[in-house]
């Protein structure tokens, strides 16, 4: 018989109830029962599916614990029980009952038996494990699911935007939104990482009202269209990305597939790769041509090893005086007087490359300073994450412009020193909405986290209200809050992350942003004086009181004994003029 993936998520339960001791009172033939049921049922490939409903990583939690925990509504089995949320049952419960008179022909009991037949299914989404009974988790998601849907049509119902054919309860969703729509909370809860329902669960009930799953689909489409005007923070011209409902795991994977776009990556790669492949062949070719001696590469790569491991004193110096570019063209001169002598001209060939295998070491050297190793694609460093401010790289004279395009059309134009940044709404959902993406981005996605990397780019230009009331000036920041403090206080409170990533346009953005940043006088004067006059205050303290002391002894000195005998001085006494 055929053995399939053990149902760890009931057997969680007894696990939990088993850590009171070895002498805990466990239902034995309950736990046997699950675990042959477990082993004798061969889970079907659909429900072969990765987690992605998860819960919010401590290193975000502690952040801001209110983001990630629902305040009004528990939607899925994460928060159901939570005392502080028993005020929104009844209205769940209502919207189910209402769902009931949708669909006369049909018992809701139907539909949880349906539920049933996709329990493993369902605990397949939630990476926690589930201690509660299939049958409890099946009334769950039908009560959960008909209060989503009906909020679904509220927002529906706000932008004039019900299909005809379907029945309309007018009454009941204008008083549900004039109440309830309009409390941003349910909203942000609806989009919490923990608060989420599997997807094929709301197309489950929609397909209940609807004569085929087609038009149901069509129909959860539309309201996600609208809700989705309401989720993006991004103002854009062109029309959300068309998204498939069989490819969105819940809510919140739907909102990040509207906000987020979509990186080919891989045929990037694999081109680089190639250019690389082609690089090394060429040379080759020309290592073969060349025939460069080995025993000169050896000898210079055994003695730089020896010096390259002193790196205090002299020859820290030496090193940098040697990879000079100074250096490097007065090096340079003679090699091509030599080469014009025929006698001289046999030292040209050992003199270049015994100077090329330096810069090859000193260049192997730096690539592992500056980059860990056995990595291929390399987290970026701590360092490359920082960017100068707005008002830093307005005085440098780095102009901003908005786009409508969203995240893609981050750019930054080095010919004419701008900058370009989508537009943004912020609001009182913002927050929730892009910590919960950003949690859901770190636990799902397996390539560029392209969210996190804006947030980690607007964190990074955005210190004070200055700022961003210079973005908001220029159309970039559309502000909806009290202030422009609480829009610096919100990106700046965004600064834990999971894990480094790499996203290859927005680094881009970064790395031009600072090269120009860094590459004005004004910074350069300013870096100097700080490195050498500020930083160096206390040598330059020492060295003014040990001249002043010396100014003393010397006057002292003028004092006891003539100076004029030692420094012939001329005096000038009054009315006397040569």
């Amino acid at each position: 018989m055929p053995f399939s993936k053990p149902n760890i998520n009931s057997i969680s339960s007894f696990h939990s109830s088993a850590r009171l001791g070895i002498g805990s009172n466990i239902d034995e033939g309950r736990w046997v029962a699950y675990v042959r049921r477990t082993l004798e049922e061969e889970l079907e490939e659909e429900t072969q599916i990765p987690a992605s409903i998860f819960s919010v990583p401590k290193t975000l939690l502690l952040s801001d614990p209110d983001s990630y925990f629902p305040q009004e509504v528990a939607i899925g089995p994460y928060h159901c029980f939570r005392p502080e949320l028993y005020g929104m049952e009844k209205y769940k419960l209502a919207a189910a009952q209402r769902n009931q008179r949708e669909i006369p022909n049909k018992k809701l009991h139907c539909l949880v038996d349906q539920y049933l037949k996709f329990e493993l299914k369902i605990r397949a989404y939630y990476h926690k494990p589930l201690n509660y009974s299939g049958e409890t988790l099946a009334w769950m998601m039908l009560v959960d699911a008909s209060f989503l849907f009906e909020f679904l049509q509220v927002c529906a119902v706000g932008k004039g935007k019900v299909p005809t054919n379907v029945p309309s309860r007018m009454s009941h969703l204008i008083e549900l939104a004039v109440t309830k729509a309009a409390n941003n909370a349910i909203f942000r809860d609806i989009l919490m990482l923990e608060n989420q329902i599997p997807f094929f669960v709301l197309r489950e009930l929609l397909e209940f009202q609807f004569p085929s799953l087609e038009l149901a689909d069509e129909w959860l489409l539309s309201m996600l269209l609208e809700l989705s005007k309401e989720i993006s923070p991004f103002k854009m011209v062109e029309e959300f990305p068309k998204i498939q409902l069989m490819d969105c795991a819940h809510l919140l994977d739907f909102a990040y597939r509207v906000i987020v776009p979509k990186l080919e990556e891989q045929s990037h790669d694999h081109h680089i790769t190639e250019i690389e492949e082609d690089g090394e062949s060429k040379e080759g070719e020309k290592d073969s041509f060349t025939a460069e001696p080995i025993y000169i590469w050896w000898l210079v790569n055994e003695v730089w090893n020896i010096l390259s491991k002193l790196e205090k004193g002299p020859v820290q110096w030496i090193k940098s005086v040697i990879f000079s570019k100074p250096l490097k063209m007065v090096v340079k001169l003679p090699c091509i007087i030599i080469s014009k002598v025929p006698v001289l001209k046999m030292l040209k060939q050992p003199l270049e490359q015994v100077f090329s295998a330096l810069n090859k070491s000193g260049e192997m050297e730096e690539d592992e300073d500056s980059e860990p190793k056995g990595n291929i694609e390399k987290p970026p460093l701590i360092e490359e994450i920082k960017i100068p401010s707005v008002i830093d790289l307005f005085e440098v004279g780095v102009c901003f412009l908005p786009t409508n395009e969203g995240i893609r059309s981050i750019n930054f134009d080095v010919k004419t020193a701008t900058l370009y940044l989508p537009i943004i709404s912020v609001d009182v959902n913002l927050e929730i909405a892009l910590r919960n993406m950003v949690a859901y981005e770190a636990c799902r996605v397996l390539g560029p986290m392209v969210l996190t990397r804006y947030t980690e780019l607007m964190n990074g230009i955005i210190d004070t209200e200055k700022d961003v009331c210079f973005l908001r000036e220029r159309g970039i920041i559309i502000n909806h809050l009290k202030s422009d403090q609480e829009v610096a206080d919100l990106w700046n409170g965004m600064t834990k992350s999971i894990r480094l990533t790499k996203v290859s346009f927005i680094d881009k953005v970064i790395v031009d942003v600072n090269k120009y940043y860094n590459g004005r006088w004004k910074v350069k004067c300013g870096k100097f004086m700080k490195k050498y006059v500020f930083g160096s205050w206390k040598i330059l303290t020492f060295l003014a009181a040990i001249m002043l002391l010396l100014f003393m002894c010397l006057q002292a000195f003028c004092q006891v004994y003539s100076c004029r005998r030692l420094f012939p001085i001329k005096t000038l006494e009054p009315g006397v003029i040569d």
